[in-house]
């Protein structure tokens, strides 16, 4: 791959901060946006902007066309069954909630467990607690062992029969785990439990297939995959979907509605409330397209070669603390902290430079906690960094950690 030619589809790279070159170190966050996304969703609001499944003159014709056909694309992308599977939400968080709210209180009861661990977004925690609360149900953790990754052997053990819901990410925001999702299903299976993944980290960055994994919810969020913000995916097994109550009411999701109840439409729409995320659908569409042309596997190992050699430079700084498995064992990011140095400060610090990393706990306070650390400090990779922006920012950590260690 040429890396400068990928560069030039982005044209916020080409921004200053601080009379510095910018260099983006947060995708973890938000990745940034092609100008083929860019364009797309343009397209949308100059050419054809309409609302969907509502009207039959042309203009909403062609947006409901754009917008089924993102969904189709998606359902390909993470290679569900059927289209059904494949519902639009506002994010991973929103799908992560549907799952909880809807499936959650159909399936769990007082006295049943719900397996979480320490490594989750609180995105994938919170939900979870709420539902425990309302049901009367536990939460059970996972250990993590040393290097923050999970054994199989500790996801045996806090399974029992009292298991209904285990609720895992597939890559840790923080840490840069790769859990091993497919034999974790396996063993939620076994137990009768159904097994919910948070794929916001993984699926801008690997091959993902829902069906190989056999997981029964996968959620994950467009704006990670150099997709717009404001929409994410949820993907469900069409048995488990059917059986789920809508959360939300109103609009297209409807099928028919008397004066004292109603019904819902089909599969996924009935999840769907309102006017949908057009725009961000055609944008996400696009957003697939260009990861497809530069291929996940190329992505995945460029992202390898990075994340290895910023591990290694930033191991020989002295005074740093890397979280998580080495560098032959994690995702691309890499969450640090510089004795006496607090990350806020730091970011500042490197913000000078033009250096984009982020600082905090990260939505993750309870890992912060395993972390002994109130806070840290991540740098996280994609396809449009290079060797030479993490030289530059090994150089402004030096830089940084000189200018704390300096007597006045």
């Amino acid at each position: 791959m040429d890396i400068q030619k990928i560069r030039q589809d982005f044209p916020i790279l080409g921004e200053q901060v601080n009379g510095k070159d910018l260099i983006y170190l947060d995708t973890s966050a938000t990745s940034q946006t092609p100008l083929k996304v860019i364009e797309a969703m343009n397209d949308y609001y100059r050419e054809y902007n309409s609302n969907v499944h509502r009207g039959v003159h042309t203009l909403g014709t062609k947006a409901t066309d754009a917008y089924e056909k993102a969904r189709m694309k998606v359902r390909s992308f993470i290679n569900a069954k059927r289209f059904e599977e494949i519902v639009y939400t506002r994010g991973t968080t929103a799908a992560i909630n549907l799952v909880a709210r809807s499936f959650g209180d159909l399936v769990i009861e007082e006295g049943d467990e719900i397996v979480v661990n320490e490594m989750e977004h609180h995105a994938n925690i919170v939900p979870w607690q709420q539902l425990a609360k309302r049901k009367g149900a536990e939460l059970v953790f996972i250990p993590l062992e040393e290097d923050g990754t999970i054994a199989l052997e500790s996801v045996k053990k806090a399974m029992s029969d009292k298991t209904k819901i285990v609720a895992i990410t597939h890559v840790s925001n923080v840490l840069g785990t790769i859990n091993d999702i497919k034999p974790i299903a396996e063993i939620a299976h076994a137990h009768n439990a159904y097994i919910s993944v948070d794929g916001a980290q993984a699926v801008p960055h690997m091959a993902v297939d829902v069906q190989d994994l056999d997981v029964d919810f996968y959620a994950f969020s467009g704006h990670k995959m150099l997709g717009p913000t404001g929409i994410g995916i949820l993907y469900g097994k069409a048995e488990l979907l059917d059986k789920m109550e809508p959360i939300e009411y109103g609009g297209d999701m409807i099928d028919y509605v008397y004066k004292t109840e109603s019904t819902w439409t089909d599969l996924p729409v009935k999840f769907e409330a309102g006017t949908p995320m057009i725009a961000e659908a055609v944008g996400l569409n696009a957003a697939i397209d260009y990861i497809t042309e530069l291929g996940l596997d190329n992505i995945y190992q460029h992202e390898k070669e990075l994340v290895r050699y910023a591990y290694d430079k930033m191991s020989a700084i002295e005074g740093i603390e890397i979280y998580g498995p080495g560098k032959d064992d994690r995702a691309g990011l890499i969450t640090f902290n510089l004795k006496g140095i607090h990350p806020h400060d730091l970011a500042t610090a490197l913000d000078s430079e033009g250096i984009a990393v982020r600082a905090g706990h990260h939505c993750a306070q309870p890992l912060m906690k395993w972390c002994k650390a109130s806070s840290t400090a991540r740098a996280s990779f994609y396809i449009y960094n290079t060797i030479e922006e993490i030289d530059q920012f090994i150089e402004s950590l030096e830089k940084t950690k000189e200018f704390f260690s300096y007597e006045f």
